[in-house]
């Protein structure tokens, strides 16, 4: 800077006011909350970045995504799966760059406030000095008037007794004037003494007081300066997780673009095909002649009775015991 604005904007015609310097001070308390408020800020953006870190590990880990997959896409899914997890692990490193810098704001906040608490103990001391010898002169400069008015008193006094006759009265009056003429000259000095020392005094301030502007307006220039960078930083910091990130997604785009849709459906066919003939149809067949009288399905609906061979002749009367069976076979329900 070229020149400094503080030293030369915070003053008041008041001797004991202090407006200007509790303006400065307010406002870098303030610059300080606003550390404060941002360092909070980046502790809560790393819990977040660090809760979704771990988060999107476990999703990564434990949860299947197209687990039966096989060939060159499940090569490209477990890509895909392998980079999520470095997006995640980022995420947990970004966290933790996180509560470094806000680590950093705050070493720079304190610094900046035991610089502070120095120049604050000087200018306490000042204004301190400064308020006390202001009244000590004032109650000088009040001795000195109420000395005036008490020596023109007996000033007046003397006066009016020039036509008295008692010679005691007289004498008492000028002893009095007298008195009252040396306590003037006491008081007096005593005044134009406090009012040097004040003087002095209020230079001691000023000189201080210009030298806290100085100091003040340093320390504030250096607070922006170190905010700015720490909030630049941070977003350099965002925009590199997206880099990142968009690289890390970048390998799973290449492994898709190697993933062959008519390889994995040979790959598939290769290691799970049960055979290339099909099944032959059904044929049909004659329950007493099946290899003789078989025919497609469809073709005919029941038994052919035309080309049914004669009925066999029974070997015994139907009186006979045996009459119900045909070689052996009964033909009735047992």
């Amino acid at each position: 800077m070229t020149r400094s604005l503080f030293k030369g904007n915070f003053w008041s015609a008041d001797i004991l006011s202090t407006v200007g310097y509790d303006s400065i001070i307010q406002h870098l308390n303030n610059g300080r909350k606003n550390c404060k408020e941002f360092e909070e800020f980046l502790k809560e953006r790393a819990a977040v970045e660090e809760r979704y870190g771990k988060d999107l590990l476990s999703l990564s880990r434990k949860k299947p995504c197209g687990q039966f997959e096989t060939n060159t896409l499940k090569r490209a899914l477990e890509v895909f799966k392998q980079q999520v997890d470095n997006v995640a692990q980022c995420h947990i490193q970004l966290a933790q760059s996180l509560r470094e810098e806000a680590r950093k704001m705050e070493e720079f906040r304190e610094k900046q406030k035991l610089q502070r608490k120095k120049t604050e103990l000087v200018m306490d001391a000042v204004h301190k000095q400064k308020s006390l010898q202001f009244k000590k002169t004032m109650d000088a400069k009040k001795n000195y008037e109420q000395k005036c008015r008490d020596k023109d008193e007996a000033e007046q006094a003397v006066s009016r007794s020039a036509n008295l006759v008692n010679p005691k009265q007289q004498e008492k009056l000028f002893v009095k004037l007298a008195t009252s003429k040396t306590a003037v000259e006491d008081s007096d000095k005593a005044y134009m003494l406090h009012i040097s020392t004040l003087d002095k005094v209020r230079e001691e301030w000023q000189s201080e007081h210009i030298k806290a502007c100085e100091a003040f307006e340093a320390q504030e220039c250096e607070r922006i300066n170190f905010f700015r960078n720490a909030l630049w930083l941070h977003v350099n910091q965002l925009s590199q997780q997206c880099v990142t990130s968009d690289e890390m997604y970048e390998q799973v785009r290449k492994s898709l673009e190697m993933c062959s849709i008519q390889k994995d459906i040979e790959y598939f066919v290769n290691q799970r095909k049960t055979g290339q003939i099909p099944p032959a149809p059904i044929m049909y067949e004659n329950f007493y002649s099946p290899q003789k009288n078989a025919v497609p399905p469809g073709k005919a609906t029941g038994p052919n009775l035309a080309r049914r061979g004669p009925l066999p002749i029974p070997k015994t009367s139907p009186d006979d015991p045996d009459y119900s069976l045909v070689d052996d076979y009964s033909l009735l329900y047992q």
